[in-house]
């Protein structure tokens, strides 16, 4: 299920929510409650995936690292910050995204950048990259799962499946 995860054919639709947690994001806690509560309302409005705002910018999933391709072609992801949870699969794209020879930049990005992005995924040790189709019932690119985003999750997977083996 990991590897073959029905929901990569089709990708992910988010909904946006205010950043309401506290200002430690980079400790996981028993703090969860905030990102549980905002998981089930999206899940509630037909979402798969809530996505977090402060000032405008994007920090973090429920339980996982956002990413966007930028109509420039570049990986862009959050730098880590007490804003966000490190995250180990987050790490390993980085890496292998940059070996694969894509551009990585590590800065902030708004809702609306990610809204008008090429492309955009999250990512967790649970789903690996998740391609998003939809923020706040705005189509990104296409509207199905970017040929970048599908490129990088063969990368991981089999970059991760090597270490396995």
């Amino acid at each position: 299920k990991l590897r073959n995860n029905e929901k990569v054919i089709s990708g992910a639709k988010v909904v946006s929510f205010p950043d309401l947690r506290w200002n430690r994001s980079d400790i996981k806690t028993t703090q969860l409650l905030y990102a549980s509560m905002s998981k089930q309302k999206a899940l509630d409005q037909g979402r798969d995936e809530a996505w977090f705002v402060k000032n405008g910018l994007v920090t973090e999933g429920t339980s996982n690292n956002a990413f966007i391709i930028s109509k420039h072609g570049k990986l862009v992801t959050r730098s880590l910050s007490q804003d966000i949870l490190a995250g180990i699969t987050r790490d390993s794209i980085i890496e292998f995204s940059k070996k694969a020879g894509y551009v990585v930049e590590e800065k902030a990005f708004s809702l609306v950048e990610a809204k008008n992005a090429q492309e955009a995924f999250v990512s967790s040790s649970t789903i690996f990259i998740m391609p998003i189709v939809e923020i706040d019932n705005h189509k990104i690119g296409s509207g199905r799962p970017g040929q970048n985003t599908l490129e990088l999750r063969d990368i991981y997977v089999k970059n991760i499946m090597k270490d396995l083996i």
